[in-house]
């Protein structure tokens, strides 16, 4: 995935849990996206598997990892988001229920993940994003980090990157 590095984000408009949408690569400034493949909502199940997919779990735990730590983001002046292949209903639902104080970006059309060539794993006949997380200055991919093994550490990790030093 290395190969990412210095390449512009694709111009798509993605719809963010705020309503309003978010073209990545028209960002100005530093931005740091991070992708997971599905969060779970009450009652329903999750998808056929999930248990037995390696890094599969773990996209709540590094949303509220970003979140706990997007004031730190912020006065670094780094644009902060997350993104997945669901729907931005069902991102609201996870927004509201959580309390993140991020925008998350649906790529349920794929039309940013397949520009990218992102990988993708399936189960129960659906695809999923892998867990990836990038870092861009001005919509251009400038550090990137995949595999992502620990979730909820990411937003540390990410945060120690963007700081100035």
């Amino acid at each position: 995935m290395s190969h990412l590095i210095g390449r512009r984000f694709p111009s798509v408009d993605l719809e963010a849990s705020s309503g309003s949408p978010v073209n990545p690569a028209k960002l100005q400034g530093l931005a740091v996206i991070f992708c997971y493949p599905y969060t779970g909502r009450p009652g329903f199940a999750d998808p056929p598997n999930w248990d037995h997919i390696p890094g599969a779990h773990g996209s709540t735990p590094q949303a509220l990892a970003y979140s706990n730590a997007y004031g730190h983001f912020r006065r670094s002046g780094v644009k902060l988001y997350g993104l997945s292949l669901q729907d931005t209903e069902w991102q609201r639902d996870f927004v509201t229920r959580n309390g993140l104080t991020f925008r998350l970006l649906s790529d349920a059309t794929r039309g940013f993940s397949s520009r990218m060539g992102l990988p993708l794993f399936e189960t129960g006949g659906v695809a999923y994003l892998q867990r990836m997380t990038f870092i861009a200055q001005d919509g251009v991919i400038a550090a990137m980090r995949f595999p992502v093994p620990e979730p909820e550490r990411d937003a540390e990790i990410v945060l120690d990157m963007v700081q100035p030093r």
